[in-house]
């Protein structure tokens, strides 16, 4: 029996994907890349906006239409929001609310025919490590969210806060290292109010997890950054952290960060960033920005364009604002017109261009341990281009003359220059790929 597991979405979505995987291996479930081998689908849909619902929906159809004999599993914000709308979706055999997520493997089973699910023996050490994250793995630390900014409808979906032990983790941790992976991502829907309901807290787990595993590289997902701590940067002295962290801004006027209610305002902001550079000079900051929110002046656009500025951040999702029915910020007046929000969307996204092109030319002839990921691209040159991430999350790409087996390897490399069209480091192996040469040969060989 084979599952085919996909999500939309956030990266909590997909660190749900990977625990699923390990929970249908009990079950004798394998999980199969291919949809026209699945007997089972399990869709995480999204409803973070009006259109990530609208997308979620078009995939459940898409996967029903090009595999009706499967059984259709659905879950996730759009699922708990929408659930009337959901089960009336063509092909639709069972809704999971949020609420019953940990519950979801054991509830498929159920679903399914069990006398026509052969017992499959799979080795003790055996990993169920979902099939399209074998370089990185997300790991869901805590689910839910104690605050209500405005314009958020997930807050809303996933309910109160609800942290996994240090020890399930530990464990968890520990179990996909044994399995090869060599990076994982810390996610959850409030990944800074980690431990608030069971006496602990992120600072305390990622103590534990330097202390307690031997994962080669560990970063995290979106994080609140008024949740932080002023010794958390510290901790970024273990090399095994990654310098980067993606701390969610949402604007540079205050007057717009008090609508919204974030609980940090610009100038702390900058102070935090400035924090964790003066421990990590080379610390990337990524975040969010919402342009066109109600209210939104020329004046709020101009201090969310000073921000990007002062704080070079290495990249920005940028998001035109639009109503989700059952939020606050849906009833605020004073909405800003289409064209206004594409004008703003557009100069900003100019501006974001040209300062993340100014931090990765900063690395130029810097050195660092790059994990390669996935297989090569053949690109026009002829040659086989492999791409990954920089330490401190810039992408990285490097072409070389004959395919070798990167996949999953941390290679020391200089960076030599900056490809414009792919906004990537170009990269040079500073040790000898013959090793993974001889293994793509073995492998082609088979």
């Amino acid at each position: 029996m084979q599952v085919y597991l996909t999500a939309l979405g956030c990266r909590l979505n997909e660190a749900e994907l990977q625990m699923w995987a390990d929970d249908f291996k009990s079950h004798s479930i394998s999980v199969t890349p291919e949809l026209e081998s699945a007997d089972l689908i399990v869709v995480n849909t999204c409803a973070v906006t009006g259109e990530a619902a609208r997308k979620s929906r078009q995939t459940i159809r898409k996967l029903h239409r090009k595999q009706p004999k499967a059984k259709l599993v659905v879950t996730g914000c759009y699922a708990s929001l929408e659930r009337e709308q959901a089960e009336q979706l063509l092909g639709v055999d069972l809704i999971v609310s949020n609420s019953d997520k940990a519950k979801l493997p054991e509830l498929a089973y159920d679903l399914m025919d069990s006398q026509s699910m052969p017992y499959a023996a799979t080795e003790p050490d055996e990993s169920a490590l979902f099939v399209r994250n074998k370089e990185r793995a997300f790991i869901k630390i805590q689910d839910g969210c104690r605050y209500r900014c405005t314009y958020c409808i997930v807050t809303v979906a996933r309910g109160d806060e609800q942290s996994r032990t240090i020890e399930d983790l530990i464990g968890e941790i520990n179990r996909l290292e044994q399995s090869g992976v060599k990076e994982i991502v810390l996610t959850g829907v409030h990944v800074g109010g980690y431990g608030s309901d069971i006496d602990t807290s992120l600072y305390k787990l990622v103590v534990a997890i330097l202390e307690q595993t031997q994962i080669p590289r560990i970063r995290f997902a979106s994080v609140e950054p008024w949740d932080l701590p002023d010794n958390f940067f510290e901790l970024f002295k273990d090399k095994r952290l990654m310098p980067h962290m993606h701390l969610p801004i949402q604007s540079g006027s205050n007057q717009i960060l008090k609508k919204m209610s974030r609980r940090c305002k610009s100038e702390t902001f900058l102070e935090l960033v400035e924090r964790a550079r003066s421990v990590v000079p080379e610390f990337n900051v990524t975040t969010d920005v919402i342009v066109g929110f109600p209210g939104e002046t020329e004046e709020d656009f101009e201090l969310s364009k000073k921000i990007v500025e002062q704080a070079k951040f290495g990249h920005v999702h940028i998001f035109s604002y639009s109503d989700r029915e059952g939020t606050k910020a849906a009833r605020l007046p004073n909405k800003i017109d289409n064209e206004t929000k594409k004008k703003r969307s557009k100069s900003l996204h100019q501006l974001t261009h040209q300062v993340k092109l100014e931090q990765i030319k900063k690395l130029v002839s810097q050195t660092q341990s790059i994990l390669w990921e996935g297989r090569a691209h053949k690109v026009e040159s002829g040659h086989y281009r492999y791409f990954g991430h920089t330490e401190n999350y810039h992408k990285v790409q490097i072409d070389l003359d004959e395919p070798v087996e990167l996949t999953n390897q941390i290679i020391l490399c200089e960076f030599i220059d900056v490809d414009p069209k792919t906004m990537a480091l170009v990269a040079k192996p500073l040790e000898s790929l013959n090793e993974y040469q001889s293994r793509i040969d073995v492998q082609l060989v088979e």
